[in-house]
């Protein structure tokens, strides 16, 4: 297990003045990062290695979003290691220890030039030490889209999306899918598959689909295969 604690900023807020969700994805991503590095198995030790843990999906629960100067709690702990597969919780309290958000995700483990798996190295089992899974609805690592969807304009990759890998990042996936929700729409469940490795110059062709409890948004390749596909359900605001 590993936390770290920190303030919602102005620039990670909404027009309501709450994280978005987009920010606390990035809370997240970044406190399995601060675990990696402080254990010694962050970015340089995989890039000397030539891996990378990629994210196969996420499922990312809201109870509340917390306000602009509002100080929290962000934890993560791995819960099992399956072949080259790793799967992993986080969470975000509130500085009464109460769940603002539960998160659960899956990786795995690639080597960079060949793009085949990898399974973990001594280092990474004795690093990554074990929790028991947290209390939350684990939901399927496939996404179901209804059959007919609203097709959008297209838009091309470029280095703003890319990270130290040089590919599209998971956050940014999620990040493009938001621009389809409703502006009024609160989103208290996140879901995104991945699919397959975006890159500088690729082409997006994303398609929406309505649900009745929010909405759907494959990014797809130009012959409609998805590189990833979102699922937003909630409600109202």
């Amino acid at each position: 297990m590993y936390t770290f604690d920190a303030r919602i900023r102005y620039s990670e807020g909404d027009c309501e003045n709450r994280l978005t969700m987009n920010s606390l994805l990035n809370y997240f991503q970044d406190c399995s990062t601060f675990q990696a590095e402080d254990l010694g198995l962050g970015v340089r030790y995989m890039l000397d290695r030539g891996l990378v843990w990629a994210l196969s999906s996420w499922q990312i629960d809201v109870e509340r979003y917390p306000e602009i100067g509002e100080s929290v709690k962000v934890g993560t702990l791995p819960y099992a290691f399956r072949g080259f597969i790793g799967y992993r919780n986080f969470w975000m309290e509130d500085g009464g220890g109460k769940r603002l958000a539960v998160a659960n995700s899956i990786w795995t483990l690639l080597d960079l030039k060949t793009g085949k798996p990898e399974k973990p190295s001594q280092d990474m089992y004795d690093g990554y030490v074990l929790d028991p899974k947290l209390e939350m609805e684990y939901l399927p690592r496939k996404i179901v889209v209804p059959q007919e969807g609203e097709a959008k304009p297209e838009f091309v990759i470029t280095r703003q999306h890319l990270d130290s890998n040089h590919h599209v990042n998971n956050g940014q996936y999620v990040k493009m899918a938001l621009e389809y929700a409703e502006e009024a729409f609160a989103i208290r469940r996140l879901r995104a598959e991945y699919k397959k490795q975006a890159y500088l110059g690729d082409v997006f062709y994303p398609v929406v689909y309505a649900k009745e409890d929010g909405c759907a948004v494959s990014l797809n390749d130009k012959t409609g295969e998805p590189y990833a596909v979102v699922e937003m359900t909630g409600e109202k605001g």
